[in-house]
């Protein structure tokens, strides 16, 4: 069996939710803003109301030896009317250049 015959034989479930909060976090630099402004309109497009907030983390003191910073764009989607970026995440994604 090839890999590219796995890839096709494997099933995929779908799961519809009614409301989705998803927090996009990293360092400075890393598009995190870029990210959720793209992510936001491609949500709006299938009809789902969509709230969001930026957090731009403040800054007490970066640890030695990294450079300050950090952002997170909040995003809440649902088919349904919202009035807030969400108080429950669902999925955190993140992103460093420390790995």
């Amino acid at each position: 069996m090839t890999y590219g015959h796995r890839i096709a034989s494997m099933s995929r479930q779908t799961v519809e939710l009614d409301q989705v909060i998803v927090r996009f976090a990293g360092d400075s630099g890393d598009g995190m803003q870029l990210t959720s402004d793209r992510f936001t309109p491609a949500s709006a497009i299938y009809e789902n109301d969509v709230s969001t907030l930026p957090d731009f983390l403040a800054e007490i003191r970066a640890p030695q030896g990294t450079l300050p910073g950090g952002s997170a764009f909040q995003n809440q989607f649902a088919g349904f009317d919202i009035l807030t970026a969400g108080e429950s995440l669902m999925l955190i994604l993140g992103s460093s250049n420390k790995f």
